[in-house]
């Protein structure tokens, strides 16, 4: 089967890193098609992905993009629209794996005749995204998508209460490659203590928080909720900010120096190894105050054998069960995750019971090989074409 995946971003966002465990599955059969360059290009290179940038012009619809602006950038598409459609026609499925990225694959698979899927990784809600998009990418799912695939049931929910059709979606969980990330935990784990030393947080409880930074992704109420923490309780911040939010970060840097958490409180920016560092920290935590559509966070450390606190929103409550696998918490409220965090710290019989049970459970309902497996079965049913299964490409 051949598919041609389009996303719409060269950075290495979760949907990005999601796709390219997909997409090295398929990778004998499939390109990847891009509408920017940058480090998820040479992420799927250095993964024998083949891949290609389909436009040196910047693709200018955001989450809260309003009518006339949508137009507007419509009319810019118009080349990519042209080329893609081309490209298309060589390939079996044309897989939009963002929002923007159906925009185009939606009039490329009406244009090419080709079966479009598209892969739902955001609530659709007026919390993530203008009255405009919602619209439009409801009324696109629903008129051109012959599948769209949910990363929730959260996620199905609200495309199904925004309009979308039922019978189009199907809940597929993001798939983990699981030795992978026991292989790397263990290196974090050997490597704790120093790494520890290096950070200046040698003698301390630490909390890892793994994001970009960003309002609602919920930095801010980690902090919060640190001050209420005693002194042997610092955090480290994982991630910078992506999408402009540059606002937010200074925001954060000033809420840490006013609460005087300077010495426990450490931005670390963006890491390349962020499996080992959660398998450093001592505790996760995941503060998202809208609902998320998956939380890839949490299930990376869960694989870690890293406890999780995570904020009860969206897809977290599915991966999380309250004191079996992890804690679960109100959104935004620091108080209540300072006495969670505390109670970590403090309980550590608990909280290897707690990692033991995550760690199987994620091993268990979140593997690559079960979501590549779904995801190829789905496809089989929508196009009735039988070709090699990919799961040989995983080794």
């Amino acid at each position: 089967m051949k598919i041609l995946f389009l996303d719409q971003s060269g950075k290495l966002g979760g949907a990005e890193l999601s796709l390219l465990d997909l997409a090295t599955a398929f990778r004998e059969t499939c390109l990847v098609g891009l509408f920017a360059d940058g480090p998820f290009q040479a992420a799927l290179t250095q993964r024998q992905i083949p891949v290609q940038v389909l436009t040196q012009q910047t693709v200018n619809v955001s989450k809260d993009t309003g009518w006339l602006k949508g137009v507007a950038s419509l009319r810019t598409l118009l080349p990519l629209i042209s080329s893609t459609t081309q490209l298309a026609k060589n390939y079996d499925v044309i897989y939009a794996n963002t929002q923007k990225a159906l925009v185009v694959g939606a009039i490329v698979a009406f244009l090419s005749h080709r079966p479009l899927v598209y892969h739902l990784r955001d609530i659709l809600s007026a919390e993530h995204f203008s009255s405009t998009n919602l619209r439009i990418a409801i009324a696109l799912a629903n008129r051109f998508a012959s599948l769209v695939i949910a990363n929730s049931q959260a996620t199905a929910d609200a495309f199904l209460q925004a309009g979308g059709r039922s019978e189009l979606v199907k809940v597929i969980y993001n798939g983990f490659e699981v030795e992978t990330y026991r292989q790397l935990a263990q290196q974090g784990r050997q490597t704790q203590q120093t790494w520890k030393q290096q950070i200046g947080l040698g003698n301390h409880f630490v909390v890892g928080h793994f994001s970009r930074l960003s309002p609602w992704k919920g930095q801010h109420v980690l902090i919060e909720a640190i001050a209420q923490c005693p002194d042997s309780i610092a955090a480290v911040l994982v991630g910078d900010a992506l999408f402009g939010e540059t606002d937010y970060v200074q925001q954060l840097h000033q809420q840490v120096d006013r609460l005087g958490l300077r010495d426990r409180v450490k931005f670390l920016g963006f890491q390349q190894n962020v499996p080992q560092l959660m398998a450093a920290c001592d505790l996760v935590a995941h503060t998202s105050t809208a609902p998320e559509p998956f939380g890839r966070v949490i299930t990376e450390a869960m694989l870690c054998g890293t406890p999780i606190v995570a904020a009860a929103a969206g897809g977290a409550v599915e991966l999380v069960h309250d004191r079996q696998t992890g804690w679960l918490t109100e959104p935004g409220n620091s108080a209540q995750l300072a006495t969670v965090i505390q109670e970590a710290a403090t309980q550590p019989n608990t909280l290897n019971q707690l990692r033991q049970a995550a760690l199987e459970s994620a091993s268990q309902n979140f593997s690559i090989r079960n979501t590549v497996t779904q995801i190829h079965h789905a496809l089989d049913e929508l196009t009735d074409i039988k070709a090699l299964h990919p799961l040989k490409s995983l080794g």
